[in-house]
């Protein structure tokens, strides 16, 4: 978890250069990766809320464009976080937070899980052939 945090860590109050492009960047980043995070926890939410939708699979909003955009949301935030360590001169050992948490999210915890518990569904896996894992994408006809 620290190493996963430590672009926070590096944060010096006492050193503020002034703010740059990959500042920006790391910012906007950040900025998207809340953006897919929250929208997508949202829409996921109110699906679920409707009996209606019982058994059936998420497939419109940004789900429309990435299996996993809470995942995405979250990765991104660790990339922008880290782009803006850079800042600092030993913000360049921020890069292993995002690797690692991503790393922990595509290949461990978050979508080889996820994904295992509806292999045996088929509107899952017509899912999984038209819609990108991770990165956002248009979706496959």
């Amino acid at each position: 978890m620290l190493t996963i945090a430590y672009p926070l860590f590096i944060f010096d109050p006492h050193y503020a250069p002034p703010l740059n492009f990959i500042d920006l960047a790391g910012l906007l980043l950040w900025l998207i990766g809340f953006y897919f995070e929250a929208v997508g926890d949202a829409q996921m939410s109110k699906f679920k809320s409707d009996p209606a939708h019982k058994g059936k699979i998420m497939r419109y909003g940004l789900w429309r464009y990435t299996r996993h955009p809470n995942y995405f949301g979250e990765s991104a935030m660790w990339w922008g976080l880290s782009l803006i360590a850079l800042s600092n001169p030993q913000g360049w050992i921020a890069i292993f937070s995002p690797i690692i948490i991503t790393f922990l999210l595509v290949r461990v915890s978050g979508v080889p899980m996820l994904e295992k518990k509806y292999a045996d569904n088929p509107e899952y896996q017509d899912y999984i052939r038209k819609t990108s894992p991770f990165i956002p994408l248009p979706p496959k006809a």
